[in-house]
């Protein structure tokens, strides 16, 4: 289970100042959630930053858990950017989400399984630094872990305000 640290600013981090207008723009389109997936994804593969988003302390992560961080989260309540931070062999557990999802590796490798909707292994894949996904529900179960021996770091849209919802998990599964 990770933990969530809020840091939210009322002011937009220069650093993230063209990825948050880039979203906006295809947030603004009112397409479905799949395609808001894609163009979102196009986004963050153009302004996809470094992992100085984060703070010297926040990449360090934690023993007990993976780290998340808030790094914006639109007034309008349409989206929010988030950091996570896993050191090795941290894990998530399977899950599925309120909304719309996209994420783009900073640091290191995410393996991800992805699952339908009787928890069979439809897939793997390694993401590594540069590597940008994203996904809506149904389709979006699945779990993942840090597989590198060194700290990995991705950045993580989700289309509501996680600040307002506590969460973008829908739901886990056993």
């Amino acid at each position: 289970m990770s933990t969530t640290v809020i840091s939210r600013s009322n002011m937009l981090r220069s650093d993230l100042a063209e990825l948050v207008t880039g979203v906006r723009a295809a947030v603004a389109e009112h397409a479905d959630w799949s395609q808001t997936a894609r163009l979102v994804a196009e986004q963050l593969r153009l302004h996809l930053p470094t992992p100085d988003v984060l703070s010297a302390e926040q990449r360090l992560g934690s023993a007990d858990a993976y780290r998340t961080h808030i790094l914006h989260t639109e007034p309008d309540g349409s989206f929010s950017i988030i950091g996570l931070v896993w050191r090795p062999g941290q894990v998530t557990r399977i899950h599925d989400h309120l909304t719309w999802c996209v994420f783009g590796v900073l640091q290191g490798i995410e393996h991800e399984e992805l699952f339908d909707e009787n928890l069979s292994l439809l897939g793997t894949s390694d993401n590594r630094a540069g590597n940008v996904n994203g996904f809506a529900p149904p389709g979006d179960i699945h779990r993942v872990r840090n597989t590198g021996d060194t700290t990995a770091i991705s950045i993580h849209l989700y289309g509501t305000d996680v600040t307002r919802v506590g969460s973008s998990v829908r739901r886990y599964y056993d």
